[in-house]
């Protein structure tokens, strides 16, 4: 019998012989045995009627021999057969896929040897967790997979049954071990760990070296994904650890950051508050610097985040009043821009962030940085509702920088004029465009 597989139609089995049936039936009168403890005629035709659906999506490298008894068994009724041949074919190909991860790789993860002897020890329970452990198997897999084992462990041929099933029951059960054992013939790959440790603590990646090695991160599971990104953190923050190591380490993170699931971040931020706990002053300040080029301040506690747009400001206002200032400001602005895009500005450093730009931006009654103009603009475009308030208090607040020189300059209230005309009043909070209007046009007339 001719068994065609993973075609895109499915494949033409040969018609029950006229034989087999009356035969099955003859059998059990010769045995002495009532015709209903094997399956039925009409069982047997409709589990051969929708085998070829299931056949046509068992890929080529399935063991052969496994389906052809499978099918054999099927056609006179032997579902219990039939349920421990599919099973066994599908151990088998789960085995392979683990192979195709690398046991050198398990042997990393679980923290302990494991060799092909191991593999071929394994329980299926067992074999089902490490597979699910490595994202061989996905959670839906898992849970199928899992009760297929506890069938075919009380219902099939393996060992003495609680009972037996008919044709739909094995349908669903060898659906279920194609679907999420045979059908998906790619599995992540593993990544070796110390040769991703010496890699990274080597000579500055090459561009095609560290697509290679981005390539091979995002293939993994995602168990080991945390984990290598993990230890990029850790050798970043690790004072000890070379420029070349830390930079290679940090381009691996931040060319992976848009993959980063919510527990691998989780993971990150326990390596960093773990820092803080300790006191260990380098490590968390490197931690704070790597969660800052990688635009991830979100996740980090309202209390870093001020701290990190704190130093940004005071950087930024110290350049601004210091000798050369409208040429030095430009990378502090940008710096600064790019902050206030990884997240909310804290409530707390807003006011301190506001006055930094707008007093930036109307400059200081002698002239503004050219340069830094159009980045001074995009942030005030970017002003939430309460700094839009903010701006318009400055304007008018007692001793603030914003205040007094608009008093004293006629250029930096002409600036200070341009920097409302910036804003969408669509984004200002109710009651504020009242004092909106009155400013803007209390300054228009005192031109």
């Amino acid at each position: 019998m001719e068994i065609i597989k993973a075609e895109s139609a499915s494949p033409s089995l040969p018609t029950l012989p006229d034989k087999m049936l009356p035969a099955i039936s003859e059998l059990a009168a010769y045995l002495g045995i009532p015709r209903e403890v094997l399956a039925s005629d009409e069982e047997i035709v409709y589990a051969w009627q929708d085998l070829p659906r299931e056949l046509r999506n068992i890929p080529r490298d399935v063991e052969p021999e496994l389906i052809a008894r499978m099918c054999v068994a099927i056609s006179t009724g032997l579902f219990d057969s039939a349920m421990n041949y599919i099973w066994n074919a599908s151990i088998l190909h789960l085995r392979n896929k683990v192979r195709n991860f690398g046991l050198p790789v398990v042997a990393q993860i679980t923290q302990a040897d494991f060799e092909e002897k191991h593999l071929l020890e394994i329980q299926d329970s067992q074999l089902l967790d490490l597979c699910h452990k490595l994202n061989i198997l996905n959670d839906d897999g898992f849970f199928f997979l899992d009760q297929c084992r506890d069938i075919r462990n009380n219902f099939s041929a393996a060992h003495p049954t609680l009972g037996k099933i008919n044709d739909r029951e094995f349908i669903a059960f060898l659906n279920r071990c194609i679907k999420y054992a045979l059908a998906d013939s790619s599995s992540p790959k593993g990544v070796n760990i110390g040769d991703f440790i010496t890699a990274i603590k080597g000579a500055r990646f090459s561009d095609g070296q560290q697509q290679v090695w981005i390539e091979r991160i995002m293939s993994t599971h995602e168990v080991q994904r945390q984990l290598l990104i993990g230890m990029a953190h850790g050798i970043y923050c690790d004072p000890k650890s070379p420029e070349t190591a830390r930079l290679n380490s940090l381009g691996l993170c931040n060319a992976t950051k848009d993959n980063f699931t919510s527990a691998l971040k989780s993971n990150l931020i326990n390596s960093h508050s773990e820092y803080l706990a300790k006191g260990d002053d380098p490590r968390y300040n490197a931690s704070l610097n790597f969660f800052e080029y990688l635009g991830l301040l979100g996740i980090l506690s309202e209390a870093e985040q001020h701290t990190i747009i704190s130093k940004a400001v005071e950087r930024l206002w110290i350049t601004h009043q210091g000798f050369n200032n409208f040429y030095n400001e430009p990378p502090f602005a940008d710096r600064l821009l790019e902050l206030s895009r990884a997240g909310e500005i804290p409530e707390t450093i807003q006011e301190e962030y506001v006055q930094a730009v707008a007093s930036c931006y109307i400059g200081n009654g002698f002239g503004v940085c050219w340069a830094a103009e159009s980045t001074y603009q995009q942030m005030i475009q970017e002003f939430s509702p309460r700094e839009i308030s903010l701006l318009l208090h400055l304007s008018t607040k007692e001793g603030s920088v914003v205040n007094r020189r608009i008093q004293l300059s006629s250029s930096c209230r002409s600036r200070y004029i341009q920097v409302l005309l910036l804003i969408d009043q669509a984004s200002m909070q109710p009651g504020t465009k009242a004092e909106y209007d009155r400013i803007l046009k209390f300054l228009g007339s005192s031109q």
